[in-house]
């Protein structure tokens, strides 16, 4: 049997993107599932026109939905987004059934397939957040440092981000943690150079990375390196996007990780949010307040062009919606029993 075909993560980063998350409407199951087949021929439609613009969709499923949708059996690793608070940051989890990532050269064509997807999913969802994001400059944040330095390279991106044999039913699928942070940027502008370096753990003209020593501990960069027991590096592939409102003085950044397993990104959530150790957290979160928080499963387009129907309905428990580890651990190598890069980076 051939492997099932992922859906378009693995792509080059674009000038353009689009962010959207639905709440499904109860008893609307069956006809969100009939618009998730079309999304695919949706999405060739309107890329047709202008093919070297790239146009790609995912689309990721929460955990709220997912038996309601599909049935069982579910993704071994979907669940609700983990909230944290901590001494004095918090990243809430924010209401989500379905999640669209919307990327191309051209914002137009990304605005056409919203339209055409919001216009089906109208009579059986909501849309509960909205961004559309630019790339700006040398793929710089609103911060002014280079985002996605950190991305895992080919060829080993693949098994950093798509599930393999340790869920053979879902393979080629993966999961995406999407979170929006607005920016103080009068209060950030306020700090020198060697300040934001030190903050993030990085030069900021030229985004060469600090030698480990130099590393502050609340930096950002000290933070999202996540290592297990063997000293591999556990990474996630980002395509984090500015946006804004300038009338508004509202400027953020639209983060979003794919990862083979969730529990890398909310381990980097963990050391950033409570802090490793603990009251140690993220630096840049002084400046930088997270708004959303959600976590979705990203099934191959297979999945997607022919969904199943649940057999009878289900509806989870709120114990098979946590977390499997008993211990409050993430469960990655040296990790496990810690009950403790990042998201930005």
């Amino acid at each position: 049997m051939a492997a099932a075909e992922p859906q378009a993560i693995l792509t080059p980063t674009t000038s353009a993107a689009m962010f959207l998350t639905l709440t499904i409407h109860d008893g609307a199951e069956d006809d969100v599932r009939d618009v998730l087949s079309a999304i695919n021929g949706l999405r060739r439609s309107v890329g047709f026109r202008i093919p070297e613009a790239g146009l790609t969709c995912v689309v990721g499923v929460g955990a709220a939905v997912w038996d309601r949708l599909f049935g069982r059996p579910r993704p071994a690793g979907l669940h609700p987004f983990r909230e944290l608070n901590g001494s004095r940051h918090h990243a809430p989890a924010t209401p989500g059934d379905l999640f669209f990532h919307l990327r191309a050269d051209r914002l137009d064509l990304c605005f056409e397939l919203a339209q055409l997807l919001t216009d089906r999913l109208d009579p059986y969802a909501r849309v509960v957040d909205e961004v559309h994001g630019f790339r700006s400059f040398d793929e710089r944040d609103l911060l002014g440092f280079v985002d996605g330095t950190e991305n895992p390279d080919w060829p080993a991106a693949p098994a950093q981000v798509l599930i393999g044999d340790e869920d053979p039913e879902f393979a080629g699928g993966s999961y995406v943690v999407p979170q929006k942070y607005l920016h103080d940027l009068a209060g950030w502008n306020g700090l020198t150079v060697e300040e934001q370096e030190r903050a993030f753990g990085r030069t900021k003209l030229n985004d060469v990375e600090f030698p480990d020593a130099e590393k502050a501990a609340n930096a950002h960069l000290t933070l999202n390196t996540i290592v297990d027991e063997n000293g591999d590096q556990h990474q996630i592939m980002r395509f984090n996007m500015p946006f804004g409102r300038v009338g508004a003085q509202e400027f953020g950044t639209y983060f979003i990780g794919y990862v083979r397993t969730p529990e890398v990104i909310e381990q980097m959530l963990e050391n950033m949010f409570i802090g490793k150790p603990p009251g140690i957290y993220d630096r840049i979160l002084d400046f930088s307040t997270a708004v959303t928080g959600n976590l979705f499963f990203v099934p191959t387009n297979d999945f997607l062009d022919d969904p199943p129907a649940p057999a009878a309905a289900a509806i989870p428990s709120a114990e098979e919606d946590t977390p499997a580890s008993g211990d409050g651990s993430l469960g990655i190598g040296s990790l496990k029993g810690s009950g403790d890069e990042s998201p930005t980076s």
